[in-house]
């Protein structure tokens, strides 16, 4: 089956399971749906958020309400769902390895079975990214002076506990390197510090090469495939590493919803998910699609990520 084939298929297999669950939750949406993002504004779980907006709203012709409820990296939020209506009119944002660490570094007001994910669309797929002019032109040059300098090549990420830092251990543990992993405050702090040269590299994103263009390089991108924004730039796997990681988004619910309307929400985000124009938006922006509804298949991937992130997050002596 061609990849043109196999999209069709799945527009049409988006359009029919809509059909179907449409005698059951014809209600949905009862109206405006606010959609609440337990970040600021302007960070990536935004960004996507305002890319879905136009497409939900074609589609059902409701407006899709951006709202924002920060605090606790997510936890404010999250904490806050299920005393939320839910009756469809409310969906929250959630990321991975967020609302799975989160509950294990204390009391944060929520556990991970406390959120119920209907839909998982996108990641942003982790990335060694380097200065135009940086040394490595290559992952094996960035790994053979990792052996040679222990602990001296030092990479700026994203926060502590997250898809970076857990990628920085993997990474370590596979190359058998031992590198630094400085923690900054956001993605735009570990850019500046890597285009800074405050830092040999950084573990970023795919976005970031798209936001910086020809200031960077990426080294290595952790996909199953290579991104098309970035053709040239081998896999982890591709170089021996398996790995294929980076910061999930997805849609949760009150836990209130009823099965018809987690189903009709989960439907109604897969239908976004496979409108080609919205596809090649997320692409050029350097983020990666991903297509996990509700249900068995949304339970192991969850079971799958907890399974990744524990014991790397146990040995950076995150969580206990």
């Amino acid at each position: 089956m061609t990849n043109k084939t196999l999209k069709a298929a799945l527009i049409g297999f988006a359009a029919l399971t809509a059909s179907l669950t449409g005698a059951q939750a014809e209600d949905f949406p009862p109206g405006q749906v606010d959609y609440i993002i337990p970040f600021g504004p302007g960070g990536e779980s935004d960004i996507t958020a305002r890319f879905q907006q136009p497409f939900f709203e074609e589609l059902y012709g409701e407006q899709l309400i951006v709202s924002y409820k920060p605090g606790g990296g997510g936890a404010v939020g999250w904490s806050q769902l299920n005393s939320m209506a839910d009756d469809g009119s409310v969906i929250m944002g959630v990321n991975l390895p967020h609302i799975i660490l989160k509950p294990k570094q204390g009391n944060v007001g929520f556990e991970t079975d406390d959120i119920t994910n209907v839909y998982m669309f996108h990641y942003t797929p982790d990335a060694i990214v380097v200065r135009a002019d940086s040394p490595y032109q290559t992952l094996d040059d960035l790994i053979a002076d990792a052996k040679e300098k222990p602990r001296q090549v030092t990479f700026s990420g994203s926060g502590k506990g997250t898809a970076n830092h857990l990628v920085a251990i993997r990474f370590d543990e596979l190359a058998e390197t031992e590198t630094t992993y400085v923690s900054f405050k956001g993605t735009g702090a570990a850019v500046t510090a890597m285009l800074g040269g405050q830092v040999s590299a950084e573990w970023g994103y795919t976005t970031v090469g798209v936001g910086q263009g020809d200031a960077v390089r990426l080294l290595a991108v952790a996909m199953e495939e290579r991104h098309p924004a970035f053709p040239d730039v081998p896999t982890f796997r591709e170089l021996g590493y398996d790995i294929v990681s980076g910061a999930y988004r997805g849609i949760a619910v009150p836990s209130g919803a009823s099965e018809e309307t987690r189903q009709a929400v989960s439907d109604a985000i897969a239908a976004i998910n496979q409108n080609e124009a919205f596809r090649q938006k997320m692409i050029d922006g350097g983020f990666a699609l991903l297509d996990v509804p509700y249900g068995a298949e949304m339970d192991a991937f969850m079971a799958a990520r907890a399974e990744e992130y524990l014991p790397a997050a146990r040995a950076a002596g995150i969580i206990d």
